[in-house]
């Protein structure tokens, strides 16, 4: 994220400047320095971003000394992640927000391979990193987005079932009281009403199909008086355009409740999304575009239709409200690859739905920063607060480098931040290094 020489002077004054504003929500005068230079390491260059080696970037002549503030700070001190985050966005968001509005929030998760079974949370589970289960870390997150930046500004670690419920591991990492089972969509929902409760600029709510496909989880958006696009499953079942559940049956006479809810039956049912595109007309599919790739436009051919999503509804007593449901079918594919149900205005057009539904993908140029240039998986500790902290810290430094990019013009946005830094000592080595190994 940086190069080994003197940074222009404008720069390195906003930086400073940025630091001092974190510090102040940080508490204690004694997080100050080891604050400043634990985001000043995550910015440098380097292999590694876990404490050992940015002690010896920053302070190669005290590294010892610089290693142990490091890691108490991160590990132990008691500030807090959300004010932290806070003042990040307090300071970013201003910036993006210039380049153009807020168009999304965005939910998503992300996960890291991680050897052992102490590390908090850790455990066999899907992993989007390697793309199948592994033994890892996930973390669900909520990020705001402009057309062209975006920032995270909620992070929380999903800790699994059999974590949650194990007292002895939750103690030996410091897992919160609080803190008890929740699935990812749970976790998200509660970033999201802590966001609006903030008052945060209003923009949908976009998430893949391991969100969209929870109905509670949709329903929690739109009680908050959110838009959302939500990736779903091909096996979602909706109303086809048109339709709804049969209406209750009229009341008897006699004794007896009246009957409540509504029906379906083998003639009156709902269909599965996937096998409603595939009865759609050829003339139902049009060429849509939605942002620049490296070889020119990105597009695709898409579908939108008005549908009433069906889950369980045979336990309600009103039908619920159509909404859009947005199915993607590539001309080189044998059959539609992906679905979303939206909840945005009925007039809407199909090349702003298209538009909205692909804005998620910053979400992942983010995570491949945060993780290769600033060491968002690079933390070697096991305990939940070190493991919160860190994340924080990643966050914080890439706050910066989106204000900052958002200060240029869309092509200028991919320059790095340079600073200052020292040579490393020469004889250096992180512990655990093949050097530093004892011979078998």
């Amino acid at each position: 994220m940086s190069a080994n020489s003197v940074a222009p002077g404008a720069q390195q004054e906003r930086f400073a400047a940025y630091l001092d504003r974190l510090a102040q929500a940080a508490g204690h005068a004694d997080r100050v320095d080891p604050l400043k230079g634990y985001c000043t390491g995550l910015m440098l260059d380097g292999e590694r971003k876990s404490v050992e080696p940015m002690a010896a970037r920053i302070a190669p002549d005290n590294v010892r000394q610089t290693h142990q503030s490091l890691h108490h700070f991160v590990a132990a001190a008691p500030w807090s992640d959300a004010d932290l985050l806070e003042a990040v966005r307090s300071y970013a968001l201003p910036a993006m927000q210039k380049a153009g509005p807020i168009e999304a929030w965005i939910v998503d998760d992300t996960g890291w391979v991680k050897k052992g079974t102490h590390s908090v949370g850790v455990a066999r589970q899907y992993c989007g990193q390697v793309g199948k289960q592994e033994n890892c870390q996930v973390a669900v997150s909520l990020s705001i987005s402009t057309r062209e930046a975006s920032l995270p500004i909620a992070w929380r670690l999903y800790l699994p079932e059999v974590w949650a419920k194990d007292e002895e591991r939750r103690q030996a990492v410091g897992v919160p009281e609080k803190i008890c089972f929740q699935t990812k969509p749970e976790i998200a929902l509660e970033q999201i009403r802590a966001a609006v409760e903030r008052e945060l600029p209003r923009a949908p709510v976009l998430a893949d199909s391991a969100y969209g496909s929870d109905t509670e989880f949709r329903e929690g958006i739109t009680e908050l008086g959110l838009l959302y696009m939500m990736g779903i499953k091909s096996s979602v079942t909706v109303w086809e355009p048109g339709q709804r559940p049969l209406p209750k049956l009229a009341a008897r006479k006699g004794r007896g409740r009246p009957p409540k809810l509504l029906r379906r039956d083998e003639r009156h049912a709902p269909v599965v999304v996937k096998d409603l595109a595939l009865g759609l007309p050829t003339a139902a599919w049009k060429k849509a575009s939605w942002r620049e790739g490296t070889r020119g436009k990105l597009h695709s051919r898409f579908a939108a239709v008005r549908v009433r999503a069906a889950h369980r509804d045979y336990k309600r007593s009103e039908p619920r409200p159509e909404e859009w449901l947005l199915m993607e079918w590539p001309p080189e594919e044998k059959e539609p690859t992906k679905y979303w149900l939206s909840t945005l205005p009925a007039h809407s057009q199909l090349r702003n739905l298209v538009r909205v539904a692909k804005q998620r993908w910053i979400i992942e140029r983010d995570y491949e920063e945060l993780k290769q240039e600033l060491g968002l998986d690079h933390y070697e500790g096991r305990g939940w607060r070190g493991f919160h902290h860190h994340a924080t810290l990643c966050i914080a430094a890439y706050g910066f480098l989106v204000a900052e990019r958002s200060r240029f013009s869309p092509s200028a946005r991919a320059g790095r931040l340079e600073l200052s830094v020292r040579k490393m000592p020469r004889k250096f080595h992180p512990r655990g290094s093949p050097r530093t190994r004892p011979a078998a």
